[in-house]
């Protein structure tokens, strides 16, 4: 008899706890009834640490962030590889890809897992419980979205009108069919309006909180093009006064601080010592300790064209997270033909070469959300405002710094606006979603294992592999689950 994708998945690999998350000594433990393991306030606290675990898994974690990164123009892959991400990298889909295959039934672990705990507690029973309520709401909303991000179309396309993916909002055995794009983009925002208002702790960037779920709000309005709504909820993390800019110097260093300790980030899937994963980990395809030239694989570079454009500056402290390779006489190195400039983004956590806490959610991001919302909306020099505020915090200033009477050649305010998310938000999982919702093709004129002649391809936003196919298993298990074309 098959066993349903969703049930497959028990209580009991939800209750495995984020080493360093608690002061207890909590281990795992799969000898009760789902019933038994969550009686008390204490055993729902170490279910949705959990939950939080589900998304350190590298199912989930590594697969958000090749699938989401992957396909974009900020980054070149140098070869020919082993690893499935080469499907993903070169738009070569197909239903049996490992990595999408993995990547679904990481999510909806995480869903079932936080919707064990959902079930069992009612709204108002304690401040504690309402937390932890929200707290999964949370990881259950942000799981759906990253999933129709990668299995349904861009909302603009069709007004969300194509299918999107299963809403999972209970632990029945059964098997729903998608829905539309629409619905889980309506179902995500009432999961998170929902959170919002049950959480009331002020936790570190590690866990959910009330301006966590307004943040992915923000994010989420933006992308279905409710500017108004993505403005209100950027505005509102912005004014929590919660968060702040890294400064300039310490920025050059972000990505290897903590999240409990950095005052930028929102919200990170935290990675302790102990979740080093080595040349497993995210890190391991964007860098190669070059002395040691020994803990990752180091394939897959920063693009010639984002290089190019950051060089438009050479004062960019965003110059940092990217490093450029040279032999001893300085000329650059070239793996086939690709000119080898690493990532950083993902190394040097705790001085461990591939650690790393990968950021979800972070303040630049919401003035950037803001900008974009106010360049649709026709608030020109707020927008530009906001972008200057990013610059100047890369270390720009003067020339560098735009005005509504000098883009600087760019055509309008939403492509300085865009422009500068590219520079900003780079090979954290936006650009490709970035160009298709906003109706603009994928253009890799440069270097790369990519198109018939290994240097030009260009993918317009309608096109099919755009999105994911449905994992074959998936739709092998479940009948009612249609396959994207």
């Amino acid at each position: 008899m098959k066993r349903n994708l969703f049930k497959y998945y028990t209580l009991a690999a939800a209750i495995v706890v984020i080493t360093g998350s608690c002061s207890k000594d909590l281990e795992p433990y799969n000898g009760k009834s789902d019933d038994a393991a969550l009686e008390t306030p204490e055993d729902l606290q170490t279910a949705t640490y959990g939950v939080y675990s589900g998304l350190v898994d590298r199912m989930y974690t590594k697969n958000l962030n090749q699938l989401g990164e992957y396909p974009g123009d900020d980054v070149a892959l140098s070869g020919a590889t082993g690893d499935q991400v080469f499907y993903t990298y070169t738009y070569t889909h197909f239903p049996g890809m490992g990595n999408t295959e993995q990547f679904w039934q990481g999510a909806y672990k995480v869903i079932y897992s936080a919707n064990a705990i959902i079930e069992r507690i009612n709204d108002g029973t304690s401040q504690q419980l309402d937390q932890l309520k929200g707290e999964n709401l949370y990881l259950r909303a942000m799981a759906h979205f990253d999933l129709v991000r990668l299995f349904g179309r861009p909302y603009p396309q069709g007004a969300g009108n194509n299918p999107g993916v299963v809403i999972k909002d209970n632990t029945k055995d059964d098997r729903p069919a998608r829905s539309s794009v629409k619905d889980v983009y309506a179902f995500v925002i009432a999961d998170l309006k929902h959170a919002a208002t049950l959480m009331k702790e002020n936790k570190s960037a590690a866990f959910a909180s009330r301006e966590v779920a307004e943040a992915l709000l923000s994010r989420v309005y933006l992308y279905m093009e409710d500017n108004a709504n993505a403005l209100l909820y950027a505005n509102k993390v912005i004014s929590s006064n919660r968060y702040r800019l890294m400064e300039t110097q310490p920025y050059k260093t972000y990505f290897r601080v903590i999240p409990e300790e950095n005052p930028e980030t929102i919200f990170a899937i935290r990675h302790t010592v102990a979740d080093d994963r080595g040349k497993d980990a995210i890190g391991s395809m964007y860098y190669n300790d070059p002395v040691t030239q020994s803990t990752g694989w180091g394939e897959v570079y920063a693009s010639l064209a984002f290089v190019k454009l950051l060089d438009q500056y050479p004062g960019d402290v965003r110059h940092s997270f990217v490093e450029p390779q040279r032999d001893a006489n300085g000329n650059m190195q070239l793996r086939n033909q690709t000119p080898v400039y690493f990532i950083n983004k993902y190394n040097w956590q705790e001085g461990v070469a591939n650690l790393s806490s990968p950021v979800i959610l972070r303040l630049a991001e919401m003035y950037l959300i803001r900008a974009e919302a106010n360049a649709k909306l026709g608030n020109a020099q707020a927008a530009i405002d906001d972008v200057n505020l990013i610059r100047r915090r890369a270390g720009l200033s003067g020339a560098a710094l735009y005005t509504t009477g000098n883009l600087k050649g760019r055509a309008s305010v939403l492509d300085v606006v865009l422009e500068e998310r590219r520079l900003e938000l780079a090979f954290e999982a936006h650009r490709p979603y970035d160009l298709y919702r906003n109706n603009r093709p994928m253009v890799r004129a440069y270097p790369g294992f990519h198109g018939s002649n290994q240097y030009d391809q260009t993918i317009q936003p309608t096109d099919p592999q755009v999105i994911n196919y449905i994992p074959e298993r998936e739709t092998g298990l479940n009948p009612n689950l249609t396959q994207n074309p």
